[in-house]
């Protein structure tokens, strides 16, 4: 029993670090890359209308929105949307952070298939992220276990929609450099430092997965556990 006990509380310290250390990577490579202006000097509004014009997405529109790192594309209403940072900003980071929701926008209009499959699973998961925790939390307050594995199997559809997740955000990083080549966006010098960028996105939901596949994991030994009581 010792041995589960440190081994949920040491699952749930990796998951931490996890979290925090993508994060950290990411922050710390738009903070460097922001500050390396592009000798070419294309704002990231300028960089997604080159590339979604290019593309025959004139229609899309690119707009600027608060927040930090707030950038996405909205397939509902056909936009780019950046954060003023990356907007108005002409480093290495605007630019590649600009591409990679363009990339969005072309999956969109060659109907990607797990994009599809992604917005299909939205309604699934807003329910799941919500009744999850509350089932578990319930479960626990009431001593209903069969409650809280409910919150689990909520906990394994979040995970089946980052799992979906990780190939549409890969493939866009990857449709965004393609581009910043093709059109020499960014110079041989520069290309690294946008291939680290896009690749620190990227990180991000990679650690997402393992974070939620660790926490399942924890919950089943935690859960588990007691319903053997």
């Amino acid at each position: 029993m010792g041995e589960t006990i440190f081994l949920i509380y040491g699952l749930a310290i990796v998951s931490l670090i996890i979290t925090m250390g993508s994060q950290l990577y990411i922050k710390s490579s738009y903070s460097k890359y922001s500050g390396v202006k592009t000798k070419k000097g294309l704002t990231g509004a300028e960089t997604a209308r080159m590339i979604l014009d290019k593309n025959g997405l004139k229609s899309v529109k690119v707009e600027a929105v608060d927040g930090y790192l707030s950038d996405h594309y909205d397939p509902k209403v056909k936009k780019v949307r950046l954060s003023k940072s990356n907007y108005e900003g002409t480093g290495i980071a605007n630019v590649s952070v600009a591409a990679h929701e363009c990339g969005h926008a072309i999956q969109d209009e060659e109907d990607y298939s797990f994009m599809r499959l992604r917005a299909s699973l939205v309604p699934v998961v807003n329910l799941s992220s919500r009744a999850g925790y509350i089932a578990i939390l319930l479960g626990c307050v009431l001593s209903l276990i069969g409650l809280v594995w409910i919150g689990i199997m909520c906990e394994v559809v979040i995970l089946l929609f980052q799992l979906v997740t990780l190939p549409v955000e890969i493939d866009a990083s990857r449709r965004a450099l393609n581009k910043i080549k093709e059109y020499d966006i960014l110079d041989k010098r520069e290309l690294s430092g946008g291939k680290t960028m896009l690749t620190a996105a990227a990180l991000t939901y990679v650690a997402s997965v393992a974070s939620t596949i660790i926490e399942i994991f924890r919950l089943i030994l935690i859960y588990g556990r007691k319903d053997k009581d």
